[in-house]
C-alpha cells in the first residue's frame, strides 16, 4: 500500500463508523417487562395481610388489661345450707264427746221417724260442726234432714241451754234437742216428730 492510499482507507472507515452509530440513535433500546423482583419492595411499616381461610375460626380477642388469657369461668353459686324444713303437724283429730248412757243416738232417732210414716229426707251426719272447727256446740251427734235436725248432747244440761238458744224453734227431751229452723217441716207436723222422740228409750 503507498502512502497515497492510507489517508483514503482512514476515510473509509470513519465513514463505517459514523454510518453505524447514526443508524442506532434511530432504534429505541428494549425495555425490561417490569416483574415481581423487580417491583418496589413494600414499606417497612406496612405488613403484609395474611391470606385468612373462610372455614377458620376466628380468633378470640382478649380484653385488654388480661395479658391476652381469657377471663377465668364464674364460680358456681352455693346456697348454704339451711336448717330441715319442718312440715307444720296436722292437728289432732276432733274428738266429741260421747252421749250419755240411756240416750238415744241420731241416727236411731232418724230411723225411728221414718219407721213412723214421717219424711226424713236427705239425712246427712254433721257431726264434725259439733267440734270446735264447726259450730262448736259441744254436741256429741248431729244428723240433718230436709224436715228436722237431731243433736244428741253429752248431758241433758247443754242440751237444755241450747233448746232456750233456739226459742220456739226446738223440742227437748232429755239430752236430745229437735232443731225446726232450717227444717221445711209445717208448723202442724211437728208435735208428731215430738211424740216419736218421747217414745224412745
Amino acid at each position: 500500500m503507498t502512502l497515497r492510499s492510507v489517508p483514503a482507507v482512514a476515510v473509509l472507515l470513519a465513514a463505517v463508523a459514523l454510518t453505524a452509530g447514526c443508524g442506532g440513535d434511530d432504534a429505541d433500546p428494549p425495555r425490561a417487562v417490569p416483574t415481581a423482583s423487580s417491583a418496589s419492595p413494600a414499606s417497612p411499616d406496612v405488613a403484609p395481610t395474611a391470606a385468612v381461610s373462610p372455614s377458620a375460626p376466628t380468633p378470640s380477642v382478649a380484653p385488654p388489661g388480661t395479658g391476652g388469657a381469657p377471663p377465668p369461668p364464674a364460680a358456681p353459686s352455693v346456697v348454704p345450707p339451711g336448717p330441715p324444713q319442718r312440715r307444720p303437724a296436722s292437728p289432732p283429730p276432733v274428738v266429741l264427746p260421747k252421749r250419755p248412757a240411756g240416750a238415744p243416738g241420731a241416727k236411731q232417732v232418724v230411723d225411728a221417724f221414718r219407721a213412723a210414716g214421717l219424711k226424713v229426707p236427705r239425712p246427712l251426719d254433721r257431726s264434725v260442726d259439733c267440734g270446735p272447727d264447726g259450730l262448736g256446740l259441744g254436741c256429741s251427734e248431729l244428723i240433718a234432714t230436709d224436715a228436722v235436725t237431731v243433736y244428741v248432747f253429752p248431758d241433758e244440761t247443754s242440751a237444755g241451754d241450747i233448746a232456750e238458744t233456739w226459742g220456739g224453734q226446738s223440742y227437748r227431751r232429755g239430752a236430745v234437742v229437735l232443731n225446726y229452723l232450717e227444717a221445711k217441716t209445717p208448723a202442724a207436723d211437728r208435735p208428731r216428730y215430738e211424740k216419736v222422740l218421747d217414745g224412745l228409750r
